[in-house]
Parts: structure tokens; sequence; C-alpha cells
């Protein structure tokens, strides 16, 4: 990272501190690396003006165009369960605010974040340049069907609900490595390690949860 650096109100540092002591520490978050990174990225940035206040409730957030960024634990839960290693290819599946991009560049990886709504790629974009975060490769397109240009992938986070793990992504994904994304119906999901070892994938649940739907060839069907 490089540049301007992050904002330094003292409310939005209290407000950061604060997430990590009771939203995160306080439900078992503990890979010190991912709580680090969210203490210093703010979060406040990636979120529309009119709903910053929000920025560090424990809720997830409108963000526009029927998007959200997911609530600060979520964030963390799925992170530290991707087990990322610095050097890290990542796919980034709906990126939205840029905001899970930005964690996994400040934590390292190597980074492609796809979106399929042109207009919040776009703003990312310009998020991530404005706080001097460089690396994360944002593209435009159907994230069910990944980011071929870029696989194979150490590790795909997808931040979106499908019926099922499409096979796409799972063709992207390198030996050994693993995936987090929410599985089920549209409107509950359970959020899933789905790993990949001697040819066989194995799907972990980890905790109940409610997304937005994956919308793609291989999730609920393209549509805007």
């Amino acid at each position: 990272m490089t540049g301007a650096g992050f904002p330094k109100g003292d409310s939005w540092r209290q407000a950061r501190r604060d997430m990590v002591s009771d939203q995160l520490r306080g439900r078992g978050i503990g890979d010190r690396h991912v709580l680090g990174a969210m203490a210093a990225l703010p979060r406040e940035r990636f979120i529309p003006p009119a709903m910053r206040n929000l920025a560090y409730a424990d809720r997830a957030v409108p963000i526009g165009h029927g998007q959200t960024i997911s609530q600060p634990y979520i964030v963390a839960r799925m992170t530290e369960a991707l087990n990322l290693q610095p050097g890290h290819r990542v796919l980034d599946v709906g990126t939205g605010s840029g905001y899970q991009a930005a964690l996994l560049a400040l934590l390292g990886a190597r980074v492609f974040s796809i979106e399929r709504i042109a207009e919040l790629s776009a703003s990312a974009v310009a998020t991530l340049a404005s706080l001097g975060i460089q690396g994360p490769e944002l593209v435009v397109g159907d994230g069910s069907l990944g980011c071929p240009s870029g696989a194979p992938f150490d590790r795909i986070l997808v931040a979106a609900g499908a019926p099922r793990v499409p096979v796409s992504l799972l063709d992207q994904l390198k030996e050994n490595g693993q995936m987090v994304m929410p599985i089920g119906r549209a409107s509950l999901q359970i959020l899933v390690v789905v790993r990949r070892c001697d040819g066989q994938t194995v799907e972990t649940p980890i905790l109940p949860c409610r997304f937005v739907q994956l919308i793609g060839a291989e999730a609920w069907g393209s549509r805007c």
C-alpha cells in the first residue's frame, strides 16, 4: 500500500478499535493478521456517505444497486477461514464496495476481484486509488464463472450465496486450495469452506448466514 494513507479522525479510529474488540475478538476471531488489517482499514470510506454512520455497526450496510457490504464479523470470519498466506493468488467474487479486496491486499495476497455491476466496480477502483491501495485487479463480469485469466487460485472467497458450488470456480481452484462461500437457498445459506485435496472436494460448514444472491450462469441465473 502506498499513497496518502488512511484518515486520521479520532472518532473513526475509536470505532475501529471498538469493532475489533467487541465484534471480532469478542466472538472468537483470533487471527492477529486479520484483526490488525481490519483495525487499520477505514471501512467508512467504502460506504456511501448517506450510510456512513453505520460503517461499524454490527450489520450489513447497503451500498447501492441492491448490494451490501457484509457485517464486520462475517468479513472477518470468512477471511480467517481462508487461512491466507502472503503471496497467495486469491479470487474475490463480488467486489461490491472493494472492502474485501482491500483487506486481502493488506494481508499480502495477489488479488483478482470480479463484479457484475460495472458502476460498483468503478466506484471500488476509485476508492482503492484514493486510499493508495495498489495491487488488486478489478474486473467486470460473471463471478459464477470465475476469472480464467487469473487462474488458478490458491484461495477463492465468494461474497454472495449460490445453490451449489459453481463448477467453474472449482476448476479454477488449485489442488490443496480452498474456497469460502455461502451455499443454500436464496433467503438463507450456510457458510462453508470448500477444499480440494487428492482430486476430491470436501465441504465443511461454518455457520448459517444470509447473503445477497450470486447472479450468473452457474448460480441463480442472469438478471439485472
